[in-house]
């Protein structure tokens, strides 16, 4: 149930001209507008972006939404004419777009990349070390440059128990479930998604990892946003969470630790096409800004607004963009 991904964008170029027009394969129209204005704040107008067309791409779950805005605020606050392109079903659909040029940035993650995109089967533990390997595959096999890591966010799979799971049964790390597992049995209870279910990064390789079997019947799978809810009220002990996930804080829920850090790294990135990204170096410099300032509990906090409280994502990017000084709200 992990997000995958890969990062960074870019900007206007002359492909940029299939903009207005479908690519084939992906079934995407033409971007529209950013819906909210921005002006300059410690992200200041870029001589080199002025005027230049950039269409932003987003996958279609919240935390993308966000930082899919995020990236448009960033931009048009560098002078760039962005085109707006979030909601695009499905990681490889997301992936073929900036490829083929129907968008020039789109943020994603490192584990997503290394293992759906390049094929890989064996995350490496190390952050930096998967971001490196990440970033050589993906432009020598696909063209594609990451810039603007940011290490301070990963979003990876997690096991979650609520507060009194951790209590009643002492858990506090995954080493901790063989235990449950083994004195505990009728506990020993687990919601996950589907793929989740099957996926060698997923519970099988915990099972292998940590050195325990979950008894299938006591295993159950349900859709990603029904888990939250069925861990904190008991359906199940453990659940299968995203790290950055705003209902882990809202329901009360514990992590557990991955005490032997089996689950791939999903730092976020900043994922162009490497040919604009060296006609636009600047995209860097300009994205950096924000990875200084976005950490997994501020991510989670935005996540949190937008699925607990029903604010409308874009809202939620640019007031904390806004409060970090990022950018200015016209009018304000």
């Amino acid at each position: 149930m992990k997000l995958r991904t890969s990062r960074r964008g870019a900007l206007k170029m002359a492909s940029l001209a299939v903009a207005g027009v479908l690519v084939s394969g992906c079934g995407l129209s033409s971007g529209s507008a950013v819906p909210l204005e921005v002006g300059p704040g410690s992200i200041q107008p870029v001589p080199e972006l002025e005027g230049v067309t950039i269409t932003v791409g987003a996958k279609n779950f919240t935390e993308q939404a966000v930082l899919g805005y995020i990236a448009e605020f960033t931009l048009a606050a560098a002078g760039a004419d962005v085109r707006d392109m979030t909601n695009i079903v499905g990681s490889s659909t997301a992936r073929r777009a900036l490829q083929s040029g129907q968008i020039d940035v789109l943020w994603d993650y490192t584990g997503t990349s290394w293992i759906s995109y390049n094929g890989n089967n064996d995350p490496i533990p190390d952050a930096r070390a998967q971001y490196e390997a990440v970033k050589q595959q993906d432009l020598e096999r696909n063209g594609v440059a990451w810039t603007a890591i940011d290490y301070q966010v990963d979003n990876t799979y997690a096991f979650a128990v609520n507060q009194d799971a951790a209590e009643r049964l002492g858990v506090e790390k995954l080493s901790d479930i063989p235990r449950v597992v083994a004195e505990h049995p009728a506990e020993a209870t687990f919601c996950v998604d589907t793929e989740f279910a099957n996926r060698n990064d997923g519970l099988p390789g915990v099972e292998q990892e940590y050195g325990f079997t979950a008894d299938r019947s006591k295993v159950k799978t349900l859709t990603e946003g029904s888990i939250y809810q069925a861990t904190a009220n008991g359906t199940c002990t453990f659940g299968e969470v995203f790290t950055t996930d705003g209902r882990i804080e809202a329901l009360d829920l514990e992590v557990l630790q991955d005490d032997k850090l089996f689950f791939p790294r999903y730092n976020v990135g900043v994922t162009t096409r490497d040919e604009l990204l060296q006609r636009y170096p600047q995209i860097t410099s300009v994205f950096e800004q924000v990875s200084k300032v976005l950490t997994n509990d501020e991510l989670m906090r935005m996540n949190a607004q937008v699925d607990v409280d029903g604010r409308d994502p874009a809202d939620v990017a640019r007031d904390w963009m806004a409060e970090k000084g990022l950018v200015t709200i016209p009018g304000t």
